[in-house]
């Protein structure tokens, strides 16, 4: 009760400081925005937003039905608090004026000053800024719910809001200034990910990692989950494929050809990623399988996204296919292991960003995307570009894995993270919601 009281208060304060903050712009900026652009960019922005409840879907159907409520409710949840945190300060940390290509100034767009009437952003010269903002706060969103896969079932509610905070202001913003500022040191360091393999995949799946680690209850036995509900993870499957297009093609910051060979890029990892994971099962012995589809698909989607606007449609069908068996092979190992990755976040979306952000290094290709100045990939005889990313991969890694278990460190002195053993039989709907089937 406290702490709900605690939250409100936080967030009448900031309503009443938007008051005081300056609403009404001089004048808005219009010189050189392109209608297109601006209409596939509304669309591509509510694409990515459309991911999020199709992620609630994905989760929750692969969960007991005792905690098919709060999961779905943890992804929903973040469009709201994220939503706040962006505009306050977290926009202006990710691509505000940048603090030694670390961190953006968090004064910049404070509370949003001058992003309705601020010049475009300089690598999306064509649309409003308000629109750049809104575009890049859907991957805010969707990056921290994909953790949720791995501590369904075992979180309290209002430690994960805490947890979801932080890690926005302390993981999500500098890795995005890092990498798509043009400032941020890997930007200039020449690392290339298109939409978000290092900064949404990567960033989810190692925090994971540390996650499953940090709350794993060695003295609990794990249990394989039943899925409560397969057609939810079809549907949920279905909305991410569909919002996919957004998040990929969308990252072109524009109606053109590079969006449209994203578009292309996506659909095919995902689609190989997809079959290959039903056959590789099948090879190993298992029934070909709707879950297994759905999670391969997935998987494929991840690979390709940091990929998918430098290399070629034929390339991103042999990305999709390695992905999806790389992946399989560490979901069997993870099985085996006493890591409670509830469902498989590491080694779908920790794994197939780091197997994208590789392939990215081998397969990137000038002729598909001119602003690729770093230099093709391996495979093309470069190797610039590869030694690049495999430095980039040590920096991330190493900073996402110690500040997640900072990040769950604090959460857990400020609020007690696990659930009780009561509340875990009960089940979370119950027990924290109320709320039941």
């Amino acid at each position: 009760m406290k702490k709900s009281i605690i939250y409100l208060v936080l967030l009448v304060a900031i309503s009443i400081l938007a008051l005081f903050m300056p609403g009404v712009p001089g004048s808005i900026h219009t010189e050189g925005i392109n209608s297109g652009d601006v209409a596939w960019m509304l669309a591509a922005s509510a694409l990515v937003l459309l991911m999020t409840p199709g992620l609630a879907y994905f989760y929750g159907g692969m969960i007991d039905t005792k905690n098919i409520i709060s999961t779905m409710l943890q992804s929903f949840i973040a469009m709201g608090v994220i939503s706040v945190v962006w505009i306050v300060v977290g926009f202006s940390l990710a691509f505000g004026d940048t603090i030694g290509g670390f961190i953006g100034n968090p004064g910049t767009f404070f509370m949003f000053q001058n992003v309705l009437d601020g010049k475009p952003w300089s690598l999306a010269p064509t649309i409003p800024l308000v629109l750049f903002a809104f575009f890049q706060l859907k991957f805010a969103i969707i990056t921290p719910a994909l953790i949720t896969g791995t501590f369904a079932e075992r979180v309290r509610f209002k430690s994960y809001i805490i947890f979801l905070v932080l890690f926005s202001l302390f993981i999500y913003a500098p890795l995005a200034h890092w990498t798509w500022h043009p400032e941020g040191f890997l930007f200039k360091l020449g690392v290339l990910d298109f939409a978000g393999g290092t900064v949404v995949h990567m960033s989810a799946g190692f925090a994971a990692l540390i996650a499953s680690i940090y709350l794993r209850d060695k003295s609990v036995k794990k249990e394989a989950i039943s899925p409560a509900n397969i057609p939810f993870v079809l549907l949920g499957t279905g909305l991410l494929w569909f919002g996919w297009f957004g998040f990929n093609a969308g990252s072109a910051l524009g109606a053109g050809a590079l969006a449209a060979s994203a578009f292309a890029t996506t659909n095919t990892a995902s689609a190989a990623a997809g079959l290959c994971w039903v056959l590789f099962d099948v090879v190993r012995g298992k029934k070909p399988s709707a879950l297994g589809f759905c999670i391969g698909a997935v998987v494929g989607l991840v690979a390709i996204t940091p990929a998918a606007g430098y290399v070629t449609i034929p390339h991103s069908l042999f990305i999709g296919t390695v992905a999806a068996i790389i992946s399989n092979v560490v979901v069997h190992w993870k099985s085996k292991t006493s890591l409670e990755d509830t469902l498989d976040v590491f080694p779908c979306h920790g794994v197939g960003g780091l197997v994208g952000m590789i392939m990215t290094a081998l397969f990137a290709n000038q002729a598909v995307n001119a602003a690729n100045t770093t230099g093709n990939g391996l495979f093309f005889g470069d190797t610039t570009l590869f030694l690049v990313h495999l430095k980039g991969l040590v920096i991330v890694i190493a900073y996402i894995t110690v500040g997640s278990y900072i990040i769950l460190k604090v959460t857990d002195l400020i609020s007690s993270m696990r659930v009780s053993s009561e509340e875990l039989a009960v089940g979370s709907d119950y027990a924290q919601h109320g709320e039941t089937l």
